[in-house]
């Protein structure tokens, strides 16, 4: 390095300068470094050196101290230039530092002189030896600032900026973006706002609000309708459609271009909504070459007025870049970037910064509509899996509830299912396979469709936990769920529980006691080798039985049994309100019983099933029991007109008579066994046929040759409802009959 190169250096005491000359330093040591240079002005001799803030020339016959950089300048843009060339643009002597053709002393580089230094030198404003290290250099501001809103000129500066002495520009303007690293800030800033996206319209947002004012005035943003997914191939011509538009309010008149007209949103018939791409043609092109053009290219030209209509135009002169959107395997649309007529024109690198503002977002709606479609399947498969109704059985209401873990993982492996038996009796069931994804939600939906199969041969409980074991295990040697297996029956107003290591039942009492049942706690289903036991209990009319999963008792911050007795106090305190002689109604209780989870106390997806006990009086059940003889319809048709009598239903005798008579022949036909007669009267009028013979009547068209096969068809068209169950011991054939 040449020992004569004068270098300027800070100096603690130096003059102080008068407070309206010397500028103000910042509070920062190295803000000197944080402003924006500005372009050389008009006149000057010599090249700013970069970090000079003020635009006054350096007075006649000062030296222009060269920055000590290695033998390279920089210009205003931050581009290098070398020495010998600084040298001569600015007519300053290497080897004495001073202008060419001034035989002028050189100014000091330190010590005290005479006068008072140079306007723009100083501490604030002097650059580092290249011999001193020095702290790390900040980053400079970038200049694509947009002005705050509402911002004013202080009163003595008249509407300029204090540094530079130039008018600022209006509100909400932004500046142009002058130097690569400003771009860099901003794509940086940019797609991490686009990157914070999980959903289509989030990401089209981020995109949005990202570039508009920044590097933008306005953009329109086109997308394919429908989107597609994975690696689907739509069939079908490529449809283009508008998704999102965002601009500067605008109040000026700017020559009737595109800009003034655009709206928030899209469907305000501004421009094109839907535009049908054409094989072959210009906007095909264009989206195929991927890379973004600005709108006055021959290919760009040709191809905006298929995407945006013929009636509409941009400004011209590289104010306009149209980006094609490009995800993982194709081009899924389209962004077109706008600047006002009267602000500045895009330039050569803003192409770089579109492309990457575009490859972003496309790949971010890529992943959106995967995520979607991901959500949507285990949406379906969740609700495919639980029940979409309660069913309602004679002498019981029911209500439910479930909640997902989290609202993105909406799949679990707890359900509930409330399953009509024969006899008016109905299966509860409640279950929680282990963890809460995809797979867990799979394995619940086969146990649950074992259990409603179980439930159909009419099995004891403690058998239909025993199979439902043996399947867990065919399953896999890790399948493991626990289980809560009960049948309630209406008329003897009993319920049997069986139970594999599944949180215990809650009884609410009709006088407002609460209570958890004891039953056998069991291993859970697919241990294997183990035996479960069922207990039979008193379920009154009026009660409420509460069956539910862990997740509602039991989290991070507290115990399984903790949870329960809160259970049983909400539960008991809910009873209060309503009063001893009214339980509180079953969905306002199932309501109340989610309430007492707390912010933390979610970590597990929730199965909530609630059966309120009403029971049928026996006063409105009749029960017989027949030989199987020839003389069994007869004397079923007698019994049934006396009980009707009773009830006052005479009305439906003639039809209860020949149905009777139709089912108990056919019943009588085949059984070796005392066959039974059951009717109940409740909302309906129900009634009943059991036999020892297992196999299923059919529906069948009986030919006019035929002597039987018309029974059922009778049963059919006279019965409101009708079916017949296979039991253990034999089968149940039932009909029901509206009555007023």
């Amino acid at each position: 390095m040449d020992s004569t190169r004068v270098t300027e250096h800070p100096i603690s005491h130096e003059r102080r300068q008068p407070s309206a000359a010397r500028p103000t330093a910042p509070a920062d040591p190295r803000g000197a470094l944080l402003r924006t240079p500005e372009p050389p002005v008009p006149g000057s001799a010599g090249l700013p050196a970069q970090g000079r803030t003020t635009g006054t020339p350096a007075p006649p016959g000062a030296a222009a101290a060269p920055v000590q950089d290695g033998g390279a300048g920089r210009t205003a843009d931050g581009s290098s230039v070398p020495a010998d060339v600084r040298t001569a643009a600015t007519g300053t002597s290497a080897a004495s530092g001073s202008p060419a053709g001034n035989q002028g002393p050189p100014a000091p580089s330190g010590g005290h002189g005479p006068a008072d230094p140079p306007a723009g030198s100083g501490p604030g404003q002097s650059q580092p030896s290249a011999a001193e290290p020095g702290p790390h250099r900040p980053r400079p501001v970038p200049e694509a600032i947009v002005t705050q809103p509402g911002a004013e000129a202080p009163a003595h500066q008249g509407g300029k900026d204090r540094r530079t002495g130039q008018s600022q520009p209006p509100p909400g303007t932004p500046m142009p973006m002058r130097r690569d690293g400003d771009r860099l800030r901003f794509v940086g800033a940019a797609t991490r706002r686009i990157a914070r996206g999980i959903d289509l319209d989030e990401i089209v947002m981020g995109l949005c609000r990202a570039t508009v004012p920044t590097f933008s005035d306005a953009i329109l943003v086109y997308l394919r309708d429908p989107l597609p997914v994975g690696d689907e191939r739509p069939m079908g011509p490529v449809v283009l459609r508008l998704r999102r538009t965002d601009r500067i309010p605008e109040d000026r008149d700017t020559e009737g271009f595109l800009l003034p007209a655009l709206q928030p949103e899209p469907d305000v018939g501004v421009t094109a909504e839907l535009c049908t791409v054409r094989p072959g043609g210009a906007l095909n092109e264009v989206l195929r070459g991927v890379r973004p053009v600005f709108a006055d290219a021959p290919a760009a030209r040709a191809a905006l007025p298929e995407l945006i209509g013929d009636d509409l135009t941009v400004p011209g002169g590289q104010r306009a870049i149209l980006a094609p959107l490009r995800g993982r395997r194709r081009v899924i649309g389209a962004a077109l970037f706008l600047r006002r007529p009267d602000r500045p024109a895009f330039e050569t690198d803003d192409l770089l910064v579109a492309a990457q503002l575009a490859t972003h977002s496309a790949l971010g709606i890529d992943k959106a509509v995967l995520y979607g479609r991901e959500a949507y399947i285990a949406d379906e498969l969740q609700r495919t899996m639980l029940p979409e109704t309660l069913p309602r059985p004679t002498g019981v209401r029911l209500a439910s509830r479930y909640l997902p873990a989290a609202e993105t993982a909406r799949v679990g492996g707890d359900w509930y299912d409330a399953i009509p038996l024969p006899g008016s009796r109905v299966a509860l069931v409640v279950g929680d396979v282990m963890g809460h994804s995809m797979t867990s939600a799979a394995i619940m939906g086969q146990l649950r469709t074992t259990a409603q199969t179980l439930a159909g041969l009419d099995l004891p409980p403690q058998e239909v936990l025993h199979h439902l074991d043996e399947q867990a295990q065919r399953l896999g040697t890790d399948r493991m769920a626990t289980c809560l297996y009960a049948v309630y029956d209406p008329v003897a107003h009993r319920i049997t529980i069986a139970n594999a290591g599944h949180p215990p039942p809650v009884l609410l009492h009709l006088g407002g006691r609460a209570e958890v049942l004891r039953v056998p706690p069991g291993a859970p289903i697919g241990v294997g080798g183990v035996d479960f036991e069922a207990v039979e209990l008193d379920a009154p009319a009026g009660a409420t039985l509460l069956l539910y999963t862990d997740g509602l008792v039991e989290s991070r911050l507290r115990d399984v049994w903790t949870g329960i007795e809160q259970l049983r106090e909400r539960i008991a305190a809910t009873a209060q309100l309503t009063g001893p002689d009214h339980p509180p109604p079953l969905e306002a209780l199932c309501d109340e019983v989610l309430d007492m989870l707390g912010p933390g106390d979610r970590d597990d997806d929730i199965a909530l099933l609630a059966a309120r006990f009403d029971g049928i009086a026996p006063s409105d059940v009749a029960v017989w029991h027949l030989d199987p003889e020839d003389a069994a319809p007869g004397r079923a048709r007698r019994l049934a007109r006396k009980a009707l009598s009773r009830w006052d239903l005479e009305e439906l005798t003639d039809s209860v008579e020949l149905l009777i008579s139709e089912v108990v022949t056919n019943a009588v036909r085949y059984a070796s066994r005392p066959v039974t007669l059951r009717l109940l009267r409740t909302d309906v009028l129900r009634c009943e046929v059991g036999d020892d013979v297992p196999q299923l009547p059919r529906l069948r068209n009986a030919r006019a040759t035929d002597e039987g096969g018309r029974g059922l068809y009778l049963v059919n068209k006279l019965a409101r409802r009708w079916g017949a169950t296979r039991l253990s011991t034999g089968k149940v054939v039932w009909f029901e009959l509206n009555h007023g």
